[in-house]
């Protein structure tokens, strides 16, 4: 499966606070925050949801085509890529703006404080996904948090080729105008969200869960520790655990990493169930990490924590194409 991932490339510049957001919050104060935090850790890290998700891909043996725009200064980064399997061919490289910057700051909870700067990300919308489906076939789109010009277009672009598309509005989702929710979901064959995300979409699009399933083929919705749960218009709904006991050095970018591993197992042509087995187990890659790309897939050791967690039919299923990776 040739899929095309558009969406944010950026650098993270992630945080690390020793105490807790909510005590340093006072509740009749809050119309008028006035807060500085003292962090003990700071990490420049690779990031941005589209190439955190492309990175995966290439991971698992997949050719991702990743789609996004950078500034001058993102030569090392895609060399980066490069070498793990990410065909850059696609990034729109701005000749004015930096490539985007994320700022984190996450506290002894694993809650998050963050920032974003579009920089190069602004020019997305440049990126013209019918002559890159004319020099290699497409057979799906992911349209993840971008330029929400960029996601439209995107989007519209994918529809008018015929091409299916998956819609993860996630972080964008507090910046895009109801319609334009409404017409990133519209018709997708798949649906991404975190629990909050879930809810926040159904507000911004005024749609009930159902009238949303009755718009995208399957709405997955990732809840943390809790796994993964699919809902399905014309069938059973899917719930698959995470992986427990994960000792957690930063949540930054573990539903991208879920992402990847769901879509990889769907290119192999496998069962929701083991799809969502693969993404939870990638998922728990990344949290052990610090930064959203300093993990390493190891084959063996991911089919043991998919035996270990999930049992031998997983690893059955799975364990042919993680064997085939080098």
């Amino acid at each position: 499966m040739r899929i095309a991932v558009t969406g944010s490339i950026a650098t993270d510049h992630l945080m690390a606070f020793p105490g807790r957001f909510v005590d340093q919050l006072i509740p009749d104060q809050l119309d008028h925050v006035s807060l500085s935090f003292l962090v003990d850790a700071l990490e420049v890290r690779r990031g941005g949801v589209a190439a955190n998700i492309a990175y995966g891909l290439g991971g698992l043996g997949l050719d991702p085509l990743l789609a996004g725009a950078v500034g001058p200064d993102f030569g090392e980064y895609e060399v980066w890529l490069k070498e793990h399997g990410v065909d850059t061919s696609a990034v729109h490289v701005s000749a004015e703006r930096q490539t985007a910057r994320f700022m984190c700051m996450t506290d002894q909870d694993n809650n998050q404080i963050a920032s974003f700067y579009a920089g190069a990300m602004a020019e997305a919308g440049r990126i013209d996904l019918r002559a890159v489906h004319e020099r290699s076939p497409l057979d799906l789109v992911l349209v993840s948090p971008n330029d929400p010009g960029a996601m439209v277009r995107h989007t519209e672009q994918a529809r008018a080729l015929g091409i299916p598309f998956a819609a993860d509005p996630s972080q964008q989702l507090a910046r895009l105008t109801g319609e334009e929710v409404r017409h990133l979901v519209d018709g997708a064959h798949w649906l991404f969200t975190n629990e909050y995300e879930s809810a926040l979409l159904c507000e911004r699009t005024g749609w009930t869960r159902a009238e949303v399933l009755e718009r995208v083929g399957s709405w997955v919705t990732t809840l943390g520790a809790e796994g993964v749960r699919i809902d399905r218009k014309d069938g059973p709904t899917v719930t698959v655990h995470a992986v427990p006991d994960v000792t957690a050095a930063d949540p930054t970018g573990v539903g991208d990493a879920f992402r990847s591993g769901f879509l990889a197992a769907l290119s192999w042509q496998l069962p929701l169930e083991n799809a969502a087995q693969l993404g939870c187990a990638m998922s728990a890659l990344v949290l052990a990490a610090v930064g959203s790309q300093s993990y390493e897939i190891r084959p063996q050791a991911l089919l043991d924590t998919l035996r270990a967690v999930y049992g031998d039919r997983a690893a059955a299923l799975l364990g042919p194409k993680l064997g085939q990776l080098t």
